[in-house]
C-alpha cells in the first residue's frame, strides 16, 4: 500500500479558495460593478453614448497610438534586451537600469518632461519643428509617450529568455554553414517570440490604460488629440456617471478581447515551438 506524502503547505482547495477571493475583492467585484452602472442607460443611450463621434475619434486613436508604441517597443526592446545580454560594455548597469525608470517614474513627470525635450522651443523638439515635424500636441507626441512607458515590459520580459539561451546552439547551426540572420530568424526568433509576443501584450495594454503621461504631451484637443481615459474623466467632471462607466465598458471589453486574442496566439506560438 503506497501512502500519499502530504504537503507542508496548503492545499489546492485552500489556494484555490483564497485565489478565488482575492481576485473577486479586487478584479471582478469592481468590473461588475462598472457593468452594473450602465443598466440605468438603456440600450438606445448606452449604443449613443458609445458611438458619439467624439467618442469614436477617441478610441481610434488610443487603440492606434498604443498599437504603434508596442509594436515599435517589441523592434527595440528587443535590440535592447539582446544588448543587454550578449555584449559587455562600459556603464552597462547604468543603461540595465536606466531600462526601468518608465516603472519608477510617476506618469505626469513623464509627461511633463517629454513635453518639455519635443515642445516647439525644446531640446528634440526644435530642430523637429524646423524640419516640418511637430511632436507636442499632436498624435505623435501621443505615439512617443505610450512607445516611453511601454519599453520596460518587452526587455524585462525577453531579456530572462535570452539569457537562458545557450549560446551553443548558434554555434552549432553557424557550423552547420548558417548564416547570422539564417541563425536568428530560424533558431533564435521562434524561441524568443512567445516572450516577446507577452511584452508586446503587456505594453499594449499599458499604453492602452496610460493617462498621466500623454495629457501634457497631446493637447487634449477633441477629434484630434483626445484619448479615452481623458474622456472619461472629462465626463467625471460633468458628472456623467453613467457615461462614463459606458465608455469605460468599450475600453474593458475591448482590452479583454485583445487580450485574449494575444494571449491565444502566445500560447499556440509556443505549441508550436514546442513541437519542433
Amino acid at each position: 500500500m503506497v501512502l500519499k506524502r502530504r504537503s507542508i503547505l496548503p492545499g489546492f482547495g485552500l489556494a484555490m479558495g483564497f485565489t478565488l477571493l482575492y481576485l473577486s475583492l479586487i478584479v471582478l467585484i469592481p468590473l461588475s460593478a462598472a457593468f452594473l452602472k450602465t443598466v440605468p442607460l438603456g440600450w438606445e443611450r448606452f449604443w449613443h453614448t458609445v458611438t458619439d463621434p467624439r467618442v469614436l475619434a477617441s478610441y481610434r486613436l488610443t487603440f492606434g497610438a498604443s498599437l504603434i508604441g508596442a509594436i515599435i517597443n517589441a523592434f527595440f526592446g528587443l535590440l535592447v534586451a539582446w544588448v543587454l545580454v550578449r555584449y559587455s560594455f562600459p556603464g552597462k548597469r547604468i543603461v540595465d537600469g536606466l531600462v526601468d525608470l518608465p516603472f519608477a517614474l510617476p506618469t505626469a513627470v513623464a509627461g511633463i518632461a517629454l513635453t518639455t525635450v519635443y515642445s516647439s522651443r525644446g531640446w528634440l523638439g526644435a530642430p523637429l519643428e524646423a524640419l516640418g515635424v511637430k511632436v507636442a500636441y499632436s498624435r505623435l507626441g501621443v505615439v512617443i509617450a505610450l512607445t516611453f512607458i511601454g519599453l520596460p515590459f518587452v526587455v524585462r520580459t525577453v531579456q530572462p529568455v535570452l539569457e537562458d539561451l545557450d549560446k551553443e546552439v548558434e554555434e552549432a547551426a553557424a557550423s552547420l554553414g548558417a548564416g547570422r540572420w539564417q541563425t536568428f530568424t530560424r533558431i533564435i526568433l521562434p524561441l524568443v517570440s512567445p516572450a516577446l509576443l507577452t511584452g508586446f501584450a503587456l505594453a499594449f495594454a499599458r499604453a492602452i490604460g496610460e493617462y498621466g503621461s500623454v495629457i501634457f504631451i497631446s493637447g487634449n484637443m477633441p477629434m484630434r488629440t483626445e484619448i479615452t481615459p481623458l474622456l472619461i474623466v472629462t465626463k467625471l467632471e460633468q458628472y456623467d456617471y453613467a457615461g462614463a462607466t459606458a465608455i469605460a465598458v468599450v475600453m474593458l471589453v475591448v482590452s479583454f478581447v485583445l487580450l485574449l486574442v494575444i494571449n491565444l496566439s502566445q500560447w499556440w506560438s509556443g505549441r508550436g515551438n514546442a513541437a519542433q
